[in-house]
């Protein structure tokens, strides 16, 4: 198996923020490297046909059960943690500017956007809180939000988003071993045993 970890988010997803650090350290773990792969998770559901929001169709008592879980594991892997005080959020704008970038960059302007959203409660669609926080990251901030009017970043997303949808993703995030998909924070120990060869059996017919 490919010694690579395929990590497909969106940074409106509290899972793939829970996920976001602790993928690095698994495919570290197993002599691997991440490609993080930013695509649209509403436009996902979208072309699922599957609520925009599943959170808020849930009911009262499973709403609050997600949130506590959320809470563990987000104390469990030492991330700060607050149920933002807008949900969902329009992740258009950031998304487009992480589109943008590679590398090192990417991943950590990434993760202080998942943090300045699920940390601290931050509208990260605001264009003037993104640009602090690019600007905190060390980036050009007036020419990532510049970008996100290009034509080919935009594109950019919308391929991503069809190409999870196409190889069978259901949420966000997803995580890609080859052709393995393993879907949810909480199955990272999937993706390590894939990266050390595992072919876990078949499902029966």
């Amino acid at each position: 198996m490919p010694k690579l970890v395929e990590y497909f988010y969106d940074v409106s997803s509290p899972y793939a923020y829970l996920a976001h650090e602790e993928v690095e350290k698994v495919a570290a773990a197993h002599g691997g490297r991440v490609q993080w792969r930013p695509f649209f998770l509403g436009g996902l559901f979208k072309g699922l046909q599957s609520a925009i929001v599943p959170f808020n169709e849930a009911s009262a008592a499973k709403q609050a059960i997600l949130r506590t879980d959320m809470a563990r594991w987000a104390d469990v892997r030492g991330l700060p943690f607050r149920w933002p005080s807008i949900f969902p959020m329009m992740t258009i704008r950031p998304m487009r500017v992480l589109a943008q970038l590679d590398g090192a960059d990417h991943v950590r302007v990434a993760g202080l956007i998942f943090r300045a959203y699920w940390g601290d409660d931050r509208n990260i669609a605001d264009a003037g809180v993104l640009a602090e926080v690019l600007t905190a990251a060390g980036v050009d901030a007036a020419a990532l939000l510049a970008g996100c009017d290009d034509g080919l970043v935009k594109q950019r997303l919308v391929d991503a988003t069809n190409e999870v949808q196409r190889r069978g993703a259901c949420g966000a995030p997803t995580f890609f071993v080859g052709d393995r998909l393993v879907w949810g924070q909480d199955r990272l120990d999937f993706v390590g045993r894939l990266l050390d060869g595992w072919a876990p059996r078949a499902l029966s017919a």
